[in-house]
C-alpha cells in the first residue's frame, strides 16, 4: 500500500512538472531550442536541490552541505506551488484573451520598411521616378498612322508623332517577355553592350531590367511582416504574468520571515482565575525552526520581540530547531537572554524527536529554560502544565496527561502547554482551562490551511471545546521554505482576564 501511495505520489508530481515545462516554455517558444532545454534544467534541477535539502537536513548530513542546498531547494518548492497556481488560474484567463485579440483584428501587421538612403541623397532623390506606361504595337501603330509629321518650322524632322493618349508614336511594341522591341540603343560611354535608354532616362537591358547602379530593384514597401500567432501570443502573456506573479509572492512571504514575526495580543477570560490574575500576560511563541535558513541573528530578533512586550511568562511551545546540539547551539544561545516575572518554559514539539529531543531538553535548560516534560508547576494564581509531544511515542517519550494533570487542586485554573492542537480532547478529560499550542503554522503556504485544518481541530486562533479553550499560535518562524503566504508568522500575548466579580 505504501508502495502505491508513492508510485501515485511521484506521477502527480511527474504530471505537474510536466504542465509547467509545457506551459511557461514549449508553448512560448515557436520551435525547440536552449529555452526549452534551459526550462527543463531548471525544474528538474530545482526538485533535485528541494529533495536533496530534504535529505540532509533528515539525516543529519554535515551542516554545511545543509546550508548549501536549503537555500535554492526550500525556495523551489514555494516557488514551484505558485507557479502551477498562477499557470492555473491562466487557464481561465487565456481564451477571455484570445477572444479579445481576434475582435481587435487579423494575426499580421503591416509593418513600413524605408529604404536606407545612399552615401549623398536625399529622401527625395531614392525616390525611385514611377515606370511610365508603354502602348501596346498596336495603339503605336495606329498612333503612327494617324499622326501627322512635324514638318513645320521649329519642330525637328525626325520628331516622333506624339498620339492623343500621350504616349510616344515612334516607341517601340513590346514582345511578350516584356522588353522594348525598337527603342534606341545607348551609346553613352560605359553603357553596357546592348543596353536601351527608355524614354524616363534609364537604361535597361532588352528583356526591360534595369542596368544602372542608380536605379536599383524596386522594394515593396511598406513591407507586410507576419506577427506572432494569437496563440503564441497569449501564451507569453499568460506564463509572464505567471511567472512574474510567482516570483513576486515567494519574495513577498520570504521577506515577511526574515523580517521577523509580529506581535498579536489576545484576550482569554478564564472563570476560575482570581481578580488578582487579571491582566496576566503569557508570551506564547512556537515554531521558531531554528536551522540551516534561520539561525542566531532570527533567534536574536525573536528574543527581542518578545521582551519587548514585558511578560509575566514565557511559553516556548516546541519545534525550536531543525538540527543537531552541535550545529544550532550557537544559534539558540540568543535564548539566555529571554526575560519575564515568572520565567520562561518549554515543551517538545515534533521536530524536536527529528533533532535529539533529550540533548535540547538540556540544552535549553542550560540557556535558562525550565522543561515541563509531562510535568507542572503551581505558579501564584494558576497551575502551568506541559506536556511531551505525540511524536515522542514512538521514543517511549509521549504525552503523559496523568503525570501532567493528576493529583492537581481542580478548583485552580489551570493552563497546558502542549505543541499540537490535537491534545485537545485529552485537555478537555483532565479539565484543563486552556490550552497553548503551534504546530500548525497557520498553514503557512496558502492554500496550506486547508490541509492543516483537514489534520487539526483549529488551524489559528481561539476556540472553545466544553469548557476548555484552545489558542493556537501560528509561529514565528517557517520550516522547509523560508516562506509564508496568508499565514503571517505572530508571537502571542495572551492576556488572562478574570470573571469573577
Amino acid at each position: 500500500m505504501a508502495i502505491l501511495f508513492v508510485l501515485l505520489a511521484l506521477a502527480v508530481l511527474v504530471t505537474a512538472n510536466w504542465y509547467l515545462w509545457r506551459r511557461l516554455f514549449r508553448d512560448t517558444t515557436r520551435a525547440p531550442g536552449w529555452v526549452r532545454r534551459g526550462g527543463a534544467v531548471l525544474i528538474a534541477g530545482g526538485w533535485a536541490l528541494a529533495v536533496g535539502a530534504l535529505v540532509a537536513e533528515r539525516t543529519g548530513a554535515p551542516f554545511w552541505l545543509q546550508r548549501v542546498l536549503a537555500w535554492p531547494g526550500f525556495l523551489w518548492l514555494a516557488l514551484s506551488i505558485y507557479l502551477l497556481l498562477a499557470v492555473v488560474v491562466g487557464e481561465a484567463v487565456r481564451p477571455l484573451l484570445r477572444r479579445y485579440l481576434e475582435r481587435r483584428g487579423p494575426a499580421t501587421a503591416a509593418v513600413s520598411h524605408p529604404r536606407p538612403a545612399p552615401a549623398g541623397g536625399t529622401p527625395h532623390e531614392q525616390r525611385p521616378a514611377p515606370a511610365r506606361a508603354v502602348p501596346s504595337a498596336d495603339a503605336s501603330a495606329r498612333s503612327s498612322a494617324d499622326a501627322p509629321a512635324h514638318a513645320s518650322a521649329g519642330g525637328p524632322a525626325d520628331a516622333p508623332a506624339r498620339s492623343s493618349a500621350g504616349g510616344p508614336a515612334d516607341a517601340s511594341a513590346r514582345s511578350s517577355a516584356g522588353g522594348p522591341a525598337d527603342a534606341p540603343a545607348d551609346s553613352s560611354p560605359g553603357a553596357p553592350e546592348g543596353s536601351l535608354r527608355t524614354s524616363d532616362g534609364a537604361r535597361r537591358t532588352p528583356d526591360g531590367s534595369p542596368t544602372t547602379p542608380d536605379s536599383p530593384p524596386a522594394t515593396p514597401s511598406p513591407l507586410l511582416v507576419a506577427a506572432p500567432s494569437r496563440r503564441l501570443f497569449v501564451s507569453r502573456v499568460i506564463g509572464g504574468a505567471a511567472a512574474a506573479a510567482a516570483v513576486g509572492t515567494v519574495g513577498y512571504g520570504t521577506y515577511g520571515v526574515l523580517d521577523g514575526p509580529a506581535v498579536k495580543r489576545v484576550t482569554v477570560p478564564l472563570a476560575k482565575l482570581p481578580r488578582a490574575a487579571h491582566g496576566y500576560r503569557i508570551a506564547v511563541v512556537s515554531d521558531i525552526h531554528l536551522g540551516p535558513v534561520l539561525g542566531r541573528g532570527f533567534a536574536q530578533r525573536v528574543v527581542d520581540t518578545i521582551n519587548g512586550t514585558q511578560p509575566d511568562l514565557i511559553a516556548v511551545v516546541g519545534d525550536l530547531v531543525d538540527g543537531s546540539v552541535k550545529d544550532l547551539g550557537p544559534a539558540a544561545a540568543p535564548l539566555a537572554r529571554l526575560k519575564a516575572r515568572h520565567g520562561s518554559f518549554f515543551v517538545t514539539g515534533n521536530h524536536e524527536y527529528f533533532s535529539g529531543a533529550e540533548q535540547w531538553v538540556e540544552e535549553v535548560r542550560r540557556l535558562g529554560l525550565r522543561p515541563l516534560e509531562n510535568a507542572r508547576t503551581e505558579l501564584p494564581w494558576f497551575d502551568l502544565a506541559g506536556v511531551n509531544d505525540v511524536a515522542g511515542e514512538s521514543e517511549g517519550q509521549g504525552p503523559d496527561y496523568a503525570a501532567a494533570l493528576g493529583d492537581r487542586d481542580t478548583t485552580r485554573a489551570c493552563v497546558l502547554l502542549a505543541h499540537q492542537p490535537v491534545q485537545i480532547h485529552d485537555a478537555v478529560d483532565h479539565g484543563v482551562d486552556l490550552q497553548l499550542s503551534g504546530h500548525t503554522h497557520g498553514g503557512q503556504l496558502w492554500p496550506g490551511n486547508l490541509l492543516a485544518a483537514a489534520a487539526n481541530p483549529t488551524v489559528a486562533g481561539l476556540e472553545r471545546y466544553g469548557d476548555t479553550q484552545l489558542y493556537v499560535s501560528r509561529g514565528a518562524g517557517a520550516w522547509g521554505p523560508p516562506t509564508r503566504v496568508g499565514a503571517p508568522s505572530d508571537i502571542t500575548v495572551v492576556e488572562l482576564a478574570s470573571t469573577r466579580a
